[in-house]
């Protein structure tokens, strides 16, 4: 499978597409032997491979394509560093079959189109540093329970 190398490369293969999708995973060879992803919390198979959407939603208007592939690499970059080293993102073109418990989708009939080069995440990490505003990566880290008395009481 060939290498996007940079965010440009990446903004070129974007450019008047739509079905594509990035995946952090060990790649389309261990993921396409297998019908589809698990939910980590209960296990349950999920009727597709679970990917992050690449096409630019309406709401993004004329804003830079490099920015928007730049976020949504960013939001995931720390999943190496929390699941597993060999994890890394590759781009795929796909039909959504569902969404995922965390309203992911859930994406079938998958057609690899490279992997994302470590180069391009940290393009994704530069684009992002010069943004102005909060922007942070999707990082979920365990929360220990705090007890009782600080749990929220809802009325």
């Amino acid at each position: 499978m060939p290498e996007i190398g940079s965010l440009g490369e990446l903004t070129d293969l974007l450019d008047g597409r739509t079905g594509v999708y990035v995946r952090w995973s060990r790649g389309p060879d261990i993921d396409l032997g297998t019908p589809g992803s698990r939910d980590d919390l209960t296990g349950i198979a999920l009727p597709g491979l679970s990917a992050n959407a690449m096409d630019v939603e309406p709401w993004w208007r004329d804003r830079p394509l490099r920015l928007w592939a730049a976020r949504r690499l960013y939001d995931y970059a720390h999943l190496p560093r929390v699941k597993d080293r060999r994890v890394r993102p590759w781009v795929l073109h796909g039909t959504v079959a569902g969404r995922g418990p965390d309203n992911e989708p859930l994406v079938t009939d998958v057609q690899p189109l490279g992997w994302v080069g470590a180069g391009v995440i940290e393009e994704a990490e530069q684009e992002i540093k010069r943004q102005r505003g909060r922007w942070g990566p999707l990082n979920r880290t365990p929360v220990s329970d705090p007890g009782p008395q600080s749990r929220r009481q809802w009325s």
